[in-house]
């Protein structure tokens, strides 16, 4: 599967990527999108903030690193 982000030139392919890869990308997309200056502006009550998701995707990383089996987690079905 190939997809583009719109507005970058990034094209992930995903078969070509590792999961700890993927969750890199993704952790520097998070990083990205949190010191947008559009994000910055923004006046919203989530759920789920930001620290949330970095803390997943660092429990994630963890998991794909570690050999753990990954669809055990929540969220994840098979």
């Amino acid at each position: 599967m190939t997809f583009t982000i719109s507005g970058t030139q990034a094209e992930v392919n995903m078969s070509a990527n590792s999961l700890p890869e993927l969750v890199s990308q993704a952790q520097e997309l998070l990083l990205q999108i949190r010191q947008h200056p559009q994000f910055k502006g923004l006046r919203f009550d989530c759920d789920v903030a930001i620290g949330d998701v970095k803390q997943y995707f660092n429990y994630l990383e963890y998991a794909a690193t570690a050999d753990l089996e990954v669809a055990n987690f929540e969220g994840f079905t098979e």
